[in-house]
């Protein structure tokens, strides 16, 4: 090579290195960073959709609303928030596929997510240390991870709470249940709560997860109960909340039924009603929040529903509570009439206190700082009590927030709310207060 090829060569190498660096400088941070403000931070939602089981689509669709929302207002301290969302399909295969799409995406947390799946996407994201923040609480990993924040209970505080709320009204109770392994641990659960107002075992009846079919587990349920009183009905629910001593024993006579089949629910109180009706018995049915919702009772007839009179344990204010206005402003505002996006959904709820969660999280970073994955995860560890606008509890995940529940040492927030269906709206039960469970579960045997 000659000397002019030479040096002009090495002008050329020059100039290529000093026009990257000076993008570098000029840009703050190197594209995908998640550093300092005016970056980018990438977060994950995922939930199943379009499955015969459970579906969530309001899980991410108000994660889609948030983030509008805040990125409307300039971002998270600057920073503009990625929402990415998965369908998780309600498989262990597809549970995996959204974390590994999560990890390959370089978020920094999954947020507001919902799987039966634990084993399937815990292990990816704890070998990547992303954090997995309040989630809906139907896994027992989000309460055995490290590396999971929940925001509520979970299906654990639900059925504690529903054996407290039916072990004070019914003098049997049967639970109808997916034949599963998140299943399989709703009786022991259920069981607790029972125990604690002195009311016997309730009944255990499982049902295939898809089944059209629950004419069986109907008859068995009504069969189960017939050895206690059958008046009162449905709506007789309605006489436990601030009725007397006399009518509460009265009423403690009663068989219950409660089921907890996420959107087949429905489905089995059809045909329970009919097997009830061909015996013209009428037991208490109740079920929990995800099973049951505003939504369902709206859409099967509101004040003439067959759910009126139903008990139902939540972990959050009734949905006409005032706290929930500004989640209600977002939806109305960004959600650009996505009809996935219901205020009454418990999903969508759950997901906007994750996000509240997240937004509390970024803000604790110095200005300037760089924000991973394996950071927001000891922000969560370390940091004080993060509040939810009285969503919820003030929540902490530090090592001395953790409670000694057997196989859910992860729960922080075991308070739930008592509620009933009067008029076609989801009400709190009169009488009831809301109430933290986690003593009840600490008695309790190993469910998971």
């Amino acid at each position: 090579m000659t000397d002019w090829r030479r040096a002009a060569t090495l002008s050329r190498t020059f100039l290529a290195t000093a026009t990257g660096a000076a993008l570098v400088v000029g840009c703050g941070a190197i594209p995908g960073g998640s550093g300092g403000p005016g970056d980018t931070l990438t977060v994950m939602t995922f939930a199943p959709e379009g499955t015969k089981a459970t579906n969530m689509p309001g899980m991410t669709a108000m994660a889609k609303a948030y983030e509008r929302w805040v990125n409307s207002k300039g971002g998270i301290n600057g920073r503009k928030l990625r929402v990415l969302t998965c369908n998780e399909r309600n498989t262990p295969a597809g549970a995996a596929d959204c974390a590994r799409k999560a990890i390959s995406e370089k978020a920094v947390a999954v947020v507001g997510s919902y799987s039966q799946h634990g084993r399937a996407f815990m292990a990816p994201l704890e070998a990547e240390g992303i954090p997995f923040i309040g989630g809906y609480g139907v896994s027992s990993e989000e309460f055995q991870s490290t590396l999971s924040y929940p925001v509520n209970g979970g299906q654990p505080v639900l059925l504690a709470g529903a054996g407290h709320q039916l072990g004070r009204a019914c003098g049997q109770v049967s639970i109808v249940r997916p034949d599963t392994l998140a299943g399989d641990s709703m009786p022991v659960l259920l069981n607790a709560g029972l125990k604690a107002n002195k009311a016997p075992e309730a009944s255990d009846i499982r049902a295939a997860e898809d089944t059209a079919d629950f004419s069986a587990p109907a008859r068995e349920a009504l069969a189960d109960t017939a050895g206690a009183g059958g008046a009162g009905g449905a709506g007789g629910a309605g006489g436990a909340g601030g009725a007397s001593a006399k009518e509460k024993d009265k009423d403690k006579e009663k068989g219950c039924v409660t089921a907890v089949l996420g959107e087949r629910t429905e489905t089995f109180f059809d045909a329970f009603r009919r097997a009830a009706a061909e015996k013209q018995r009428t037991p208490q049915i109740s079920s929990v929040l995800g099973s049951v919702s505003q939504a369902l009772v709206n859409r099967t007839g509101g004040k003439e529903s067959p759910f009126e009179g139903a008990f139902l344990t939540s972990w959050y204010p009734v949905s006409n509570d005032p706290l929930w206005d500004p989640m209600r402003k977002v939806i109305s505002e960004h959600s650009f009439g996505d009809d996935g996006v219901d205020p009454d959904d418990s999903g969508a709820q759950t997901t906007w206190i994750a996000y509240t969660v997240l937004d509390e999280v970024v803000k604790r970073f110095k200005d300037g700082e760089d924000i991973t994955a394996r950071k927001v995860a000891r922000v969560l560890n370390q940091s004080e009590k993060i509040r939810t606008g009285g969503l919820t509890p003030d929540l902490s995940w530090r090592y001395q927030d953790m409670r000694a529940v057997a196989g859910f040492p992860r729960i922080v927030n075991g308070q739930v709310t008592f509620q009933i269906v009067r008029s076609g709206r989801l009400v709190a039960q009169p009488g009831e207060e809301s109430m933290d469970m986690t003593p009840t579960l600490e008695q309790a045997p190993r469910a998971a």
